[in-house]
């Protein structure tokens, strides 16, 4: 079944699912994105692979788009948010200054692993962030604590979808509900992906107003 979004509760808190890449959660108006990787073209330009410059313009762009659509007090920012502190220039270290500004809304960021070196203002900055009942992390934490849900980023979760020898691969949100592991897919345009175990429940990203449950 295809919905505009899909819902998950966890104890008393209501996540959303959103075919905009993001996550949010009407209880406290926190949304959740990551794995932007800003600057990847610039890198990958500096090792002589030519790739398109607009590439972080569309990014920002559809950070002002999902923050205008959902009004969250906060945009939490799960690891990633740039690819390398060798990609940023003073242009792209302002832009990423302004957001909290430009957004009208706190702008924080879970530390991931591109994002080390990077020195950023106006952000505040967390490796862990916690809750009562949800931790939030870059990569996924190793935990016994049955009672405490981890939303993370770091692996770009998609699934693939064959039919008649056709195969298409999909950005989706994914759940290890053996561990308690919610996978958030990767905001960014340039980004890889890795398949999802079997075992994951799965909601795949058909289109940007579009998600279905697989």
């Amino acid at each position: 079944m295809q919905k505009s979004s899909f819902k998950l509760r966890w104890k008393d808190t209501l996540l959303e699912m959103l075919p905009s890449r993001g996550l949010f959660i009407p209880k406290t108006k926190e949304l959740l994105i990551c794995d932007i990787h800003l600057g990847k073209a610039e890198y990958f330009q500096q090792n002589g692979i030519p790739l398109t410059n607009n590439l972080d313009e569309n990014n920002f762009e559809r950070i002002k788009k999902i923050v205008k659509k959902y009004s969250p007090k906060k945009l939490i920012i799960l690891g990633d948010l740039f690819h390398s502190k060798y990609s940023i220039d003073k242009t792209l270290q302002k832009k990423v200054e302004d957001l909290p500004e430009l957004l009208k809304t706190n702008v924080e960021l879970v530390l991931g692993n591109h994002d080390v070196g990077c020195d950023i203002k106006n952000i505040k900055i967390f490796d862990i962030k916690k809750t009562k009942h949800i931790t939030y992390s870059h990569e996924p934490l190793v935990s016994t604590d049955k009672k405490t849900l981890n939303i993370c980023g770091h692996y770009h979760p998609k699934i693939n979808i064959k039919n008649n020898g056709d195969k298409l691969s999909l950005r989706c949100f994914a759940m290890d509900t053996n561990k308690n592991t919610l996978y958030l897919p990767a905001f960014g345009d340039l980004t890889g992906g890795y398949p999802c175990k079997k075992s994951f429940k799965k909601w795949a990203i058909i289109s940007e107003k579009e998600i279905l449950k697989i």
